[in-house]
This record gives structure tokens, C-alpha cells and sequence, in this order.
């Protein structure tokens, strides 16, 4: 017990208990050690805080000056660390949450109203990017991210499953014909993303086959929703989350295209956060809701995309 708070301690105890080995015993260390530590500590302030006899210890004037204050010290320090314990078990605190702009409009914002109302003492800090945020440099403290984890100092927890579809507005394909196999999305204006490369490569399986069909348009941009947008105003075909334009297929404002060219574009979302011993609540609770509040997502997608590819739907452009 070198540290000055550790001094502190057995100076605090040793006067309380009259003696230097009922303090040893208390605190699990030997008699030798609470003088030598009490010693250091005279040393360090100059002044002689203890009349030591063989039987008896007596505080000096400084000795009780400084006593009083050590044990109002050492009752904060106990009533600070009982405040942490309970914060640590009570959900409150800023929470800095990142996102991707399509699923905190689509899933996340949906949700919060009712995250907030179960947990009033925490405040919600709320930024979307599609971009990846550094969390290990303290950017956020939660991530909902698409795709695999990179970074072995993060965990993450999957939120929902989701499937990655081909569209086009039936003004478009009036004015194009409908592509019929991957190759013929050369002729096409793809419209891809700005913030990373391979998402311009579109996975397709032909003839049992797995391949990237490489994409070029005039536009692109930096998130799903304004790439939802173009399509839906006509400018050309995108990939994108079955999330975002579920309802625009069922409501006939897009059109799936090559569905039976990629059949297990799937990607998860997840819940990103650092890796830590003590995981704060406000954290843990938040995924916790995530999952809950999400994950039914996933089932849903699968029915919808079953019927959507059973022989029976209409998957070519309307006439």
C-alpha cells in the first residue's frame, strides 16, 4: 500500500483502532507494514503525526488536524464509489450512438421514443453515416453497422438480417429494357456508393457460378436513402437493403430485377461497442433493446422474400 490513498487508509484505521496490528489485522497486511507506510507518510508531510509507545499510539496536534481530514476523505471516497456501483447497475449518461442513415430512419428512430420513455436518466447523442466511425478512439459508444466486424478490441451483436435487392421504377424500365442477365447491367446507369469500392461490385451465381458484375453510373452517393431516392425519381437501378424498399416493391414503385441471379445477397446488422471489463448499463440495456426491438426483423424478411421469389410472383417489369 505505497499509494497515498492506501497511507491514508491505515493511518485512518491504526487511530480508530487504537493500534497498528488491529489495523494490520483488519486490513490483511502485517503490523511492520502499517508503521512503515504511517512513517512514509510523516515523511512526505514533515510532521510527526503519531506519539508511538509500546503499547499505545497518540495523535499530536497535526496528527489530529490531518485525521479529521483523512476521514472526511475517506467517507467521500466510499460514498463515490458507491454512487459509481449503482450507476453502474442504473441505466443513465450520455449515450453516443452511430448509425447508418437507412437504418435509423427505416428501424432505429422508429424505436427510440419507446427506448427513451423505459430509460429517462439516459440522454441519447444520435449521429448517421454510412461511413465506419472509430469507437476505440472514443467517436461512439455504440455502433449499428452493416457487415462483418473487423476490429478484434470490438464485440459486436447481431440485430437483424436483411437481403440486398436489384431495383428499378417502372419509369425507368419504360424507357430501358428490363436487364435479363447480369451482364446486360453494362448497358444500364447504375447508381453506386461513394465511401466504398466493393460496393459497386454486384454479387450475382450463374450456372452455379459466383462472380462480382462490376457497375458504373452517373451518380453516386454517400447513403442508401438518397440512392432510394434517384431510383425512385427514375435515374437509374441500385442494390440496395430489401429494408428500404420493401415497401416500394409491394407498392409497385420499384421492381425487383435479377432475383433469381442472387438468391443469398444477405447482409447482418450489427450492435458495435468496445470491448470492456465493466460494461457501462446505458450500453448493455441499449443493445439489449436493439435486439429485442429488431430482431423479429429478420423472420419478417424471409417471409417477404420468399413470396417475392415464389414461381407465382411478378418479378419482370410491368408492360
Amino acid at each position: 500500500m505505497a499509494d497515498k490513498s492506501g497511507e491514508m487508509e491505515l493511518f485512518v484505521r491504526a487511530v480508530a483502532l487504537g493500534s497498528f496490528s488491529s489495523a494490520a489485522r483488519m486490513l490483511h497486511v502485517t503490523p511492520s507494514a502499517v508503521s512503515k507506510a504511517i512513517g512514509r507518510l510523516e515523511d512526505r508531510l514533515g510532521v510527526q503525526l503519531l506519539d508511538r509507545s509500546t503499547r499505545s499510539i497518540r495523535l499530536t496536534a497535526e496528527g489530529q488536524v490531518y485525521y479529521r481530514e483523512c476521514l472526511r476523505l475517506t467517507v467521500e471516497i466510499e460514498e463515490l464509489e458507491r454512487t459509481l456501483g449503482s450507476r453502474r447497475n442504473v441505466p443513465q449518461g450520455r449515450l453516443r450512438v452511430n448509425s447508418s442513415v437507412s437504418i435509423a430512419r427505416q428501424h432505429l428512430l422508429p424505436i427510440l421514443p419507446k427506448f427513451l420513455e423505459r430509460y429517462p436518466e439516459i440522454e441519447i447523442d444520435l449521429s448517421l453515416s454510412d461511413e465506419v466511425v472509430d469507437l476505440v478512439s472514443g467517436q461512439a459508444d455504440v455502433a449499428v453497422r452493416i457487415g462483418p466486424l473487423q476490429d478484434s478490441s470490438l464485440r459486436a451483436r447481431k440485430v437483424l438480417d436483411f437481403h440486398r435487392i436489384v431495383v428499378a421504377s417502372p419509369a425507368y424500365l419504360a424507357r430501358h429494357p428490363a436487364p435479363r442477365k447480369p451482364a446486360d447491367l453494362a448497358a444500364h446507369n447504375c447508381l453506386g456508393f461513394n465511401i466504398k469500392a466493393s460496393l459497386n461490385e454486384w454479387p450475382f451465381i450463374e450456372n452455379g457460378r459466383s462472380f462480382a458484375q462490376p457497375v458504373s453510373g452517373n451518380f453516386r452517393a454517400n447513403n442508401g436513402d438518397t440512392l432510394r431516392e434517384s431510383v425512385l425519381s427514375g435515374v437509374g437501378i441500385a442494390r440496395l437493403g430489401s429494408f428500404m424498399v420493401d415497401n416500394d416493391i409491394r407498392a409497385g414503385r420499384l421492381v425487383p430485377l435479377l432475383e433469381d441471379y442472387h438468391p443469398n445477397d444477405t447482409l447482418s446488422v450489427f450492435a458495435v461497442f468496445f470491448r470492456q471489463k465493466y460494461m457501462p448499463a446505458r450500453i448493455r440495456c441499449f443493445v439489449d433493446f436493439l435486439i429485442d426491438g429488431l430482431g423479429h426483423i429478420s423472420g419478417t424478411e424471409a417471409q417477404t422474400v420468399a413470396r417475392r421469389t415464389a414461381p407465382q410472383a411478378a418479378s419482370a417489369p410491368p408492360a
